[in-house]
């Protein structure tokens, strides 16, 4: 239940209030997550009045703000359209233009695509007001800021992202997801989701040889109430071949 509300127009105004230890602050962005929150007494600080709602790039990196809403990331001509694909699976209109990109990650869990799918192109977080950065892996690992609140996320541009998921409809949360990502050095990176409490970094390498073995590995304990750990194991087989079939004819191609 949110208790006191504060929407700085300064970003010195927001540290102060952080600074203070009589309550508890937490940073809000667009309130998707928030206001349905359970937790008692919580002083939240508003974050839009901060200038943190741009999407830059800088070199071959995109470096997204906080507050940008996930529907402006569909709208950006920097995004990928990979990774907008991901984007639309993640929610409806109606919460993508609510939902900022902070807010999202923060409460990220194991079924959240577009979480899967940032992890396996190495998201890193830049947290305020020391520019510390940590990476979206050991966030999931641990969930403890580095910082008052996340300035913005980044991630290199120049890497090829494929993304397949099994689901009840096309709109619901993944039953299984599979994210990987492709370096022009090699680089691979592959994570998994569809279950627990966070999306799980299956591989990085330098190639994707062993890649079938990895991913049935990592589902080998993911039985929950929507599917059984087998059937995660057999779906997986599945969309990594077609996904590494896809990659070997986009390459001949």
């Amino acid at each position: 239940m949110i208790k006191e509300y504060y929407r700085p127009k300064t970003v010195s105004e927001a540290e102060q209030l952080f600074k203070r230890g009589d309550n508890k602050f937490v940073p809000l962005g667009g309130g998707s997550v928030l206001s349905r929150s359970k937790e008692e007494d919580l002083c939240v600080v508003d974050l839009q009045e901060l200038g943190l709602n741009q999407v830059e790039v800088v070199g071959h990196k995109a470096i997204l703000g906080a507050t940008v809403t996930l529907q402006q990331l569909i709208e950006s001509d920097s995004i990928p359209i990979h990774l907008k694909e991901v984007i639309r699976r993640s929610a409806t209109i109606n919460i993508r233009n609510q939902a900022t990109l902070g807010g999202y990650v923060v409460s990220t869990d194991g079924r959240s695509p577009l979480g899967i799918a940032l992890m396996a192109m190495d998201a890193v977080l830049i947290w305020h007001p020391n520019q510390e950065t940590q990476s979206l892996g050991d966030w999931f690992s641990i969930r403890q800021p580095r910082g008052y609140w996340i300035k913005g996320i980044q991630f290199n541009l120049n890497v090829e992202l494929a993304y397949e998921q099994v689901s009840r409809t096309p709109m619901d949360q993944p039953i299984l997801a599979v994210a990987i990502a492709r370096w022009a050095s090699g680089r691979v990176r592959i994570a998994i989701g569809g279950f627990g409490k966070s999306p799980i970094l299956v591989l990085d390498g330098p190639e994707d040889s062993g890649l079938i073995e990895a991913v049935k590995n990592a589902l080998s304990d993911s039985g929950d109430e929507w599917a059984s750990a087998e059937y995660r194991q057999a779906v997986g087989e599945v969309l990594v071949r077609r996904m590494m079939n896809k990659n070997a004819s986009d390459y001949q191609g």
